[in-house]
């Protein structure tokens, strides 16, 4: 399962906030972005079940993020 995960960043934080989404286990793609989101991480998680505990406790906490919004991907046919 693949998700987007858009971040609000405190001002000055983005780079660090960066590289520690970078090391977390399934986050494929961390970038600061323009716009009204300061980063985007590209998720893969093995379920639904282990997208919820990868938001919550890991990237959450990170020191500077301010919120988050979890889009997932659904593949159109």
């Amino acid at each position: 399962m693949k998700a987007y995960v858009l971040i609000h960043v405190r001002p000055g934080s983005v780079p660090e906030v960066v590289r520690n989404l970078r090391r977390l286990k399934g986050v494929v793609e961390a970038n600061m972005t323009f716009g009204p989101y300061d980063v985007v991480a590209v998720v893969e998680v093995n379920d639904f079940n282990a997208l919820g505990p990868l938001v919550a406790a890991e990237i959450q906490p990170i020191p500077g993020v301010m919120d988050t919004l979890t889009c997932l991907v659904v593949e159109a046919q």
